[in-house]
């Protein structure tokens, strides 16, 4: 059964992760140079993918003892945060290789290798493997992590350096990094509460 507040709980926290990591600069970067939709087209298929991957990895995880793996997804949120909060910024001048023409499939196909290769083991997909083992619920985790990063993509192909000027890269971190403590902290209540 489809839970609309374990999506929404999985759809924040993975926006709020994502929104400053290079997806939303690749896709802005590509969405520059081609046709919208062909770019989103390719990243959505490529965030598709990495979705089921962190499902399969987090339904394995719920076969071990409920305590241990409530401590391991504490730990883990903890690890996330303390990665976002310690994260410096790179330079954003890597170069991103594109298709030289404009037909459906190459331009497509380039966003959904550009994601596939940059975002594999990335935080989010880590994020969203621990809140399949949390919840249980593979189909709403699922659900609100893809719809999260389908926003993130889209946001970036269109307007992604309009949103940074209203609302700091730094802030948004920040928000994220406290929404992964505050879920570590109630995994690891679970696993140590008698």
């Amino acid at each position: 059964m489809l839970s609309f507040t374990i999506m929404a709980i999985t759809f924040g926290v993975v926006f709020l992760a994502e929104l400053p990591d290079k997806t939303a600069l690749a896709g802005l970067m590509l969405g520059t140079r081609y046709k919208a939709s062909y770019v989103f087209a390719g990243v959505a298929a490529a965030f598709a993918v990495h979705v089921a991957l962190a499902i399969a990895a987090g339904s394995v995880l719920t076969l071990l003892p409920q305590r241990l793996v409530q401590a391991v997804v504490g730990v883990l949120f903890l690890a996330g945060a303390a990665m976002l909060l310690l994260k410096k910024d790179d330079g954003d001048d890597e170069e991103i290789k594109a298709p030289a023409d404009q037909s459906f499939w190459k331009v497509s196909g380039a966003g959904f290798m550009l994601i596939l290769v940059a975002e594999f083991g990335d935080l989010t997909q880590i994020m969203t493997a621990n809140l399949a083992a949390r919840y249980d619920d593979p189909v709403s985790v699922g659900l609100g992590a893809v719809l999260a990063l389908w926003a993130v993509a889209g946001i970036g192909i269109v307007g992604g350096k309009t949103l940074m000027k209203y609302v700091p890269l730094r802030l948004i971190t920040r928000i994220a990094a406290c929404l992964m403590i505050a879920l570590a902290g109630f995994s690891l209540y679970e696993a140590l509460a008698p």
